[in-house]
């Protein structure tokens, strides 16, 4: 078996050739070994786990805690202020299954069926607004602001915040300069302190008002609990909804073979979903594990108390899997996928998502038929981290 390297001599994988191109890393960790010891850009080290078998199957094996009290490091993550940590995302058992019981009642069949009439007219009133513009940018114009619109309608969260707290979430995520993270989160909370006062002071029709009534009537949540799910709802409908948005298109645009066959027949549309949600996911690894004993991973013995991060991107790519993996295939027979999570963290808006995609790529494809990129795609900008891959900008033309 391997042991573990010092962590002054870990390789440190996520350099500039990385984020230009981090599935060819993926491919070559992947063929070197199941799992990899390295350093991450902060210098803390992590067990990097890449093929699709290991991942999907740590992903649900309790012997992986999100709860960082097992991190044998200390690990404190963003060092969120209590009442944004204590969300879904770092708890398992008990108070896990509490939490998440009470959330789906947010996110029912029926509560997302009545949100479609919702999400299509915000999309078309977004498409319409591009067809007045020279060189719309479809991130900034369109995959930004439609899941703002539908998860701020769900929240009831005043107009006037929606933009601002979106910029915050990305430089949270995926930061321009790692010294803004502090103030980013400062303001975060304070949206999220407010937020609730405002919501408790006049109670709406929303999902914040019903979890407050929850926690004030039930007493089903502590305060900071409700307010790490209103974080961690918003944080998680927004962010990655924008991203597989812009990312999909973009992934369309560039394949315009499987684009063609979308625009004669829109039924391949859940399709073009789920094929997405594997080739372009934006979040390159899942939420970050530790090993509550001993365990053993292809041979790799990792002690207790270690950090492992699951590469969801590189488990999509793994050909022991998909065949062809790096070919984009609207009509590809296996496209079970693990962007949405697994097991008893499965993402519970994981059907408000895939509706959202679908209809915000039905509605530019039927506004615009001809929709094409501005410019070559080597000119487009990512914004690229260790954690995530996605678009800064994506001019298009919609006319021919």
């Amino acid at each position: 078996m391997h042991s573990t390297t010092a962590t002054n001599a870990l390789p440190q994988p996520f350099d500039s050739s990385f984020t230009a191109d981090p599935y060819a890393l993926y491919a070559r960790l992947r063929a070197e070994t199941p799992v990899h010891r390295v350093a991450l850009p902060d210098g803390a080290p992590v067990w990097l786990v890449t093929r699709e078998a290991d991942v999907r199957a740590w992903m649900s094996d309790q012997r992986l805690s999100l709860d960082k009290a097992y991190s044998s490091s200390g690990y404190k993550g963003f060092s969120l202020p209590r009442a944004l940590d204590a969300n879904l995302l770092n708890m398992d058992g008990e108070d896990h299954l509490r939490l998440r019981r009470l959330v789906s009642k947010g996110f029912t069949p029926r509560r997302v069926e009545d949100l479609r009439t919702s999400v299509q007219g915000a999309a078309e009133r977004l498409a319409n607004a591009l067809a007045s513009r020279d060189e719309p940018d479809l991130v900034a114009d369109f995959a930004v602001p439609l899941p703002l619109m539908v998860i701020g309608d769900l929240f009831a969260v005043p107009e006037e915040s929606r933009k601002p707290f979106s910029q915050w979430v990305t430089t949270m995520f995926a930061p321009d300069d790692p010294r803004e993270i502090p103030e980013v989160i400062g303001k975060i909370h304070r949206f999220f302190v407010d937020l609730v006062a405002a919501r408790r002071e006049e109670p709406g029709d929303d999902l914040l008002s019903a979890l407050i009534a929850a926690r004030d009537v039930d007493d089903r949540l502590s305060e900071d609990e409700l307010s790490s799910l209103a974080f961690l709802i918003l944080t998680a409908g927004v962010e990655n909804v924008q991203h597989l948005i812009g990312n999909g298109l973009y992934t369309l645009l560039v394949h315009r073979e499987q684009l063609d066959q979308l625009r004669a027949d829109h039924d391949l549309l859940p399709e073009a979903v789920e094929e997405l949600l594997r080739f372009a996911l934006p979040n390159l690894m899942a939420i970050r594990r530790f090993a509550t004993e001993d365990i053993e991973i292809g041979g790799v013995r990792i002690p207790r108390g270690d950090t492992l991060i699951l590469c969801t991107a590189s488990a999509h790519r793994d050909p022991a899997r998909y065949p062809d993996p790096d070919r984009f295939d609207l009509h590809r027979e296996d496209k079970a996928h693990l962007a949405l999570g697994q097991g008893v963290h499965y993402c519970l808006g994981a059907p408000l998502a895939r509706m959202q995609i679908q209809i915000a790529l039905g509605t530019l494809l039927t506004r615009f038929p001809h929709l094409d990129l501005a410019v070559p795609p080597e000119q487009l900008q990512w914004r690229t981290s260790w954690r995530s891959r996605s678009l800064r900008r994506l001019p298009v033309a919609i006319a021919p």
